[in-house]
């Protein structure tokens, strides 16, 4: 019998047992449908089902939205999300998640993502079987879209193992009365392969897409080279290269191979200096954002009711197609539109504040003394001049933290595009109002601020992948070797300087450990709200390290109770908060006549407060398979913990 293809069917999980009746267009429909060899005779039926692998690919990974109505930002340390939508986010963070109950689900889990991987399988595969004929309007096309779904059977391997670790490799279609003995791989074998998979994708797909093209934000080669360094660092990482020496003792299917080896740093610099250097008519194919100067405040709308506070580069290197076009190593388009800018305002904006920043972020902005940057916590900050009783002076703060924080006294504005001050002690936006904010602080990053709540666009950021993150891959791995360290410390501050920010330290050049700390500050500071935090706090096994234990003993130890712990382990001056991912801070005003914060005449200081404590133990370190999942196919294996 004829197998028939409807394009419109909801897929099944590739890993069931039941392959009667295949995924999404391979379900049966004997009236309104066509043959496989139909589907495969025409160039624009391949190219739909192509765009359909963009779409689940889209849904597998969206920075602003990942757990459908919050960012996982709200499960780490940068922010915290409020219990709307079924409290999503909490969920994670008091523990209530299991392999029965996965909060969020949109597209991002286990099934998901091979439903994904299938579908590029059926397309290489039947693409060849029936050999399908080019574009009759333009050559070159089909060789396109097969390069792409190599890519994207990699890049869903990728997200596998970012969330999972170990998982069997699928490059091929599996059939109904195949072997359905899947197994794990270890993740050293599934990077090679999802290199493999690259270098494929690489030579078949074009280098790079004008911002003009209708096939603009397309997979190219530099998405190609950005997959392979992305891979090649997350095994270089702690949690895949020596993790028994942070404190990680959980036994994994291939734990033989997790020993440390120097070599997989020594491969992710040479993936990330190959993303660097890549060239394309002679000119390096990726650059930073630089359009505006130093003198440049002005907000789409022509205004600066921000007091000179946030640079246009800073905000329109989201937004304009230039950064897109050279900056962005890989994006999904259109990613939100203005109803999620309303779900962050505060609400005095008549928004609802989804997602708040914590303390532990606004602390790795960093303080400015002199030419160079320190850490708000460092002895530098404090001998500078740094005050945590008024940390926001205007100036004193790397840039960036104007453009993704507002805070007490900040410079803002109400629906009518008029200048007002954020006031966190009184009225709709106090701590703990309604829809208010219960950290002290509210989202501004990725606001388009002067498009009011009724206007209407589209926000297309932030990307997959942005030309900073592998300067940090490269410059890390440069400091990991103990080679490059000249170059490493310069294309940091290039990052750095692009925000207007002043450079590292020298002494970080000598410094292992220092630089170390830098990268990562660069990391969170860069890259917040992204998605990327999630991911680096567990590659980086913070949670468990012997530091952040001491540091988190330490704090457990400094009060009576959570918030005056808070306060006498700042006081102490004992460094960053805990990394620990089992609490959560705030900065609250406090009424003072010596305060130097003044908001609607009334004088402040600000004061340091426990928000709540979270649950994150050894196991969360890997995401658990649905229950559901493994019933289906007994040969896999859980994950530890779990």
């Amino acid at each position: 019998m004829k197998q028939l293809y409807r394009f419109s069917a909801i897929a099944l999980s590739l890993l069931t047992l039941s392959f009667a009746s295949c995924n999404d267009y391979l379900d049966r429909d004997d009236d309104d449908n066509i043959t496989e060899a139909d589907v495969f005779a025409r160039y624009e039926k391949v190219n739909g089902l192509v765009s359909d692998v963009y779409a689940k690919a889209k849904k597998a990974d969206r920075p602003l939205v990942f757990f459908e109505h919050f960012s996982n930002s709200a499960i780490t340390d940068e922010c915290e999300g409020t219990n709307v939508e079924g409290n999503i986010t909490n969920n994670f963070n008091n523990g209530a998640w299991n392999p029965n109950s996965l909060p969020g689900s949109c597209g991002q889990y286990w099934e998901s993502l091979y439903e994904g991987i299938r579908k590029a399988n059926l397309i290489i595969e039947n693409v060849a079987k029936y050999n399908t004929p080019d574009n009759p309007q333009q050559d070159g096309d089909l060789r396109n879209r097969i390069g792409e779904m190599y890519f994207m059977r990699g890049y869903f391997h990728m997200l596998l193992l970012r969330m999972y670790g170990e998982a069997p490799y699928i490059d091929y279609v599996v059939h109904a009365g195949d072997n359905m003995d899947f197994k794990k791989e270890s993740v050293h074998t599934m990077v090679e392969k999802i290199v493999a998979d690259a270098q494929t994708a690489y030579g078949m797909v074009p280098n790079k897409y004008v911002k003009t093209s209708e096939n603009f934000g397309r997979v190219d080669k530099g998405a190609c080279l950005g997959l392979i360094s992305f891979v090649r660092w997350i095994v270089a990482t702690p949690l895949w290269n020596g993790a028994s020496q942070y404190g990680y003792n959980l036994r994994r299917v291939f734990e033989n191979e997790y020993t440390y080896d120097i070599n997989r740093w020594r491969r992710a610099k040479e993936a990330a200096k190959a993303v660097l250097d890549f060239e394309v008519g002679g000119t390096k194919r990726y650059s930073l954002y630089m359009k505006h100067d130093a003198n440049d405040f002005k907000d789409p709308a022509d205004g600066n009711l921000n007091d000179s506070r946030v640079y246009a580069r800073l905000w329109d290197m989201f937004y304009d197609m230039d950064a897109f076009a050279n900056e962005y190593v890989f994006f999904m388009t259109k990613s939100k539109d203005q109803a999620w800018q309303g779900d962050i305002y505060p609400p005095s904006r008549e928004g609802s504040s989804r997602q708040q920043p914590v303390q532990e972020q606004v602390d790795e902005y960093e303080y400015i003394v002199g030419d160079y940057g320190y850490p708000v916590y460092s002895a530098e900050a404090r001998k500078g001049g740094y005050d945590d009783a008024n940390p926001y002076v205007k100036g004193t703060r790397d840039p960036r933290f104007y453009r993704d924080i507002i805070y007490h006294g900040a410079p803002y504005r109400n629906n009518k595009n008029e200048s007002k001050t954020l006031n966190t002690a009184s009225g709709s936006d106090k701590i703990g109002a309604t829809n208010a904010t219960t950290t002290g602080y509210y989202l501004r990053k990725f606001q388009q601020e002067s498009w009011n709540k009724s206007g209407n666009f589209s926000i297309n950021a932030p990307a997959i992948w942005r030309l900073p993150e592998f300067i940090y891959i490269y410059a890390e791995a440069c400091n990991e070797l103990g080679e490059d360290l000249d170059e490493a410390y310069k294309l940091v501050n290039t990052v750095r300087e692009r925000s207007f920010m002043k450079p590292m330290p020298p002494e970080v050049k000598s410094n292992q450990q220092l630089m170390r700390e830098y990268i990562q500050r660069e990391r969170r500071v860069e890259l917040f709200y992204e998605g990327k935090r999630p991911w680096t706090c567990r590659l980086y096994l913070e949670p468990t390290s012997k530091e952040e234990l001491a540091k988190e003993s330490l704090w457990k130890s400094s009060g009576s109770d959570n918030s005056k712990r808070t306060q006498k382990y700042w006081a102490a001056n004992n460094g960053a908060l805990p990394r620990c991912q089992r609490m959560i801070n705030g900065m609250r005003p406090v009424q003072d006549e010596n305060g130097a914060i003044t908001v609607d005449g009334v004088k402040y200081r600000m004061e340091r407060f426990c928000v709540e404590e979270r649950t994150f133990s050894i196991q969360h370190y890997l995401f658990p398979i649905r229950q559901s999942e493994l019933q289906k196919t007994p040969s896999i294996e859980q994950n530890p913990g779990w």
